[in-house]
């Protein structure tokens, strides 16, 4: 006898949960109508300010901070590479233990939020602790304390980091809610990047006085305070619901099984993981374009600010056409107009003007911004789907795993990129080889196309529509009042 597949299962459940509440009294009990929930701006601006303090880390580490420990620290460029990847690995494997601890936690005061007041500290010192000069002395030394400082920075960053993503869910019910809720998270994020691009340098050259020099130690630590603020506001403004504190009964293995044998979250991690490790690879190979192939680097920093602003601009647009549509489409829409641009862009070349490469730009971030945005809110739509089938809430356990797949798929790409640059001829500061230009432009257009492309592929897959969402939360709702009926 065959075993029945998700859909039909949870189909089951639905008609069951249905039949059982047509025979009991709800008289006196009213149920939460998911349906009828908004936010208001005070809850949606500090839950964006969380993704603000998360992104601004990242972003000013990613751009600044390999340049820091070479040129400031004095460590050897190898070492310096070394301490990123032990961070970032601490990082990603962190993640779904974090999550997991998270969904256990019994504390009076909710599983998520007190996460947030207890991290907060540390991972605002541990990033101005990154930033410390310490002079002349041993590689070795230097290697211990850098990387052993990016460690504790890694995990304050798990800590705050993965309880704040799982609470998304919790916050709002609502299909449009949550995608809402998510554009003022990417709003938040994409100012954070701007800043961290635009600003820290200017900041440490302000802070390195009269002499021109500059000093990353003050910027890092009036950076740090900007980091840690935020999660006071966050911890303030939001809430979780007594509903859905019950524990996990099932083990972390157990919770891993699950998540695998969910067709519908490997859809979801799948399109999402594609989509980032594009940027990813746009983000890392971006200055090499600009600087070998179109040759013009002082348009790089200019191009990526203008890139991330009109995807900032573009997010009232993506959200009004949510509301007539379902993720899915949006998703595909977006996407697909980013894809057409990747093939643009590697037929740009250095006989093309400023301002066409900047409308490439332009172009770019209006697609980016919907691969930003909308996952994130598929994914609490899939915890729901999960708690009707298991009757468990995992938030903690799903987006611990989606951001441990999305780190370690990114940090991969970006180092293959590196290596195939090495086989292709690089040669640092020197005229480039025809090869090493080509895979170049190959990592910059043709390769990330190919994510794109893959990422339409599995959002095709994707089958967790408005109305089958609703008919979820409908059979949720009804279950809860049953239960109250006992």
């Amino acid at each position: 006898m065959s075993t029945p597949s998700k859909s039909k299962r949870i189909a089951r459940i639905i008609g069951g949960v249905y039949n059982g509440l047509a025979t009991a009294s709800c008289e006196g009990q009213r149920l939460e109508n998911a349906s009828a929930e908004r936010l208001s701006a005070r809850t949606k601006l500090a839950y964006a300010l969380g993704d603000h303090s998360l992104n601004l880390s990242l972003s000013t580490l990613s751009i600044f901070y390999l340049f820091f420990l070479t040129e400031i620290g004095g460590i050897r460029p190898g070492l310096a590479g070394f301490v990123l990847f032990v961070g970032r690995v601490v990082d990603a494997l962190a993640d779904p233990l974090m999550g997991r601890l998270s969904d256990r936690t019994p504390w009076k005061w909710g599983r998520r939020r007190p996460y947030l007041a207890l991290g907060a500290l540390p991972f605002g010192l541990s990033f101005a602790l990154l930033w410390v000069d310490l002079g002349p002395g041993p590689q070795s030394e230097k290697f211990l304390f850098y990387s052993g400082v990016y460690v504790l920075h890694s995990l304050a960053s798990t800590v705050v980091g993965v309880p704040y993503a799982a609470l998304l869910p919790e916050l709002t019910l609502d299909y449009q809610e949550r995608t809402t809720l998510s554009v003022w998270r990417a709003a938040g994020s994409t100012l954070a990047i701007l800043l961290a691009a635009v600003l820290f340098r200017r900041l440490a050259h302000l802070l390195g006085g009269l002499g021109g020099g500059y000093d990353y130690t003050r910027a890092g630590l009036v950076t740090a305070c900007w980091l840690t603020l935020p999660w006071i506001a966050v911890y303030a403004a939001t809430r979780e619901r007594p509903g859905f504190q019950r524990p996990s009964a099932t083990t972390f293995v157990q919770g891993l099984a699950v998540l695998t044998r969910n067709r519908v979250y490997r859809r979801l991690v799948g399109l999402y993981v594609c989509s980032r490790i594009t940027m990813d690879l746009i983000g890392a190979m971006f200055l090499f374009w600009f600087t070998y192939w179109i040759c013009r680097p002082e348009d790089f920093e200019f191009t990526l600010g203008l890139l991330l602003f009109a995807a900032a601009l573009s997010l009232p647009f993506w959200l009004r056409l949510s509301a007539h549509r379902d993720k899915q489409t949006v998703f595909l829409i977006g996407t697909s107009f980013w894809l057409l641009v990747q093939c643009l862009l590697f037929g740009a070349g250095p006989g093309w003007s400023r301002d066409e490469i900047l409308l490439l730009g332009v172009a770019a971030g209006i697609g980016f911004a919907v691969t930003d945005v909308v996952p994130w809110s598929m994914l609490a739509d899939v915890i729901d789907a999960d708690e009707l089938e298991t009757g468990e809430r995992r938030e903690g356990l799903y987006f611990g795993t989606f951001s441990f797949l999305r780190k370690l798929a990114g940090a991969s790409a970006v180092s293959l990129a590196g290596i195939g640059l090495e086989l292709a001829g690089f040669l640092k500061d020197e005229p480039q080889p025809p090869g090493a230009l080509f895979a170049i432009r190959l990592l910059v257009g043709v390769v990330p196309a190919g994510f794109l492309a893959l990422a339409l592929w599995m959002a095709r897959g994707y089958t967790l529509s408005r109305e089958a969402h609703a008919r979820i939360r409908a059979a949720l709702d009804a279950r809860a009042g049953a239960q109250l009926t006992r």
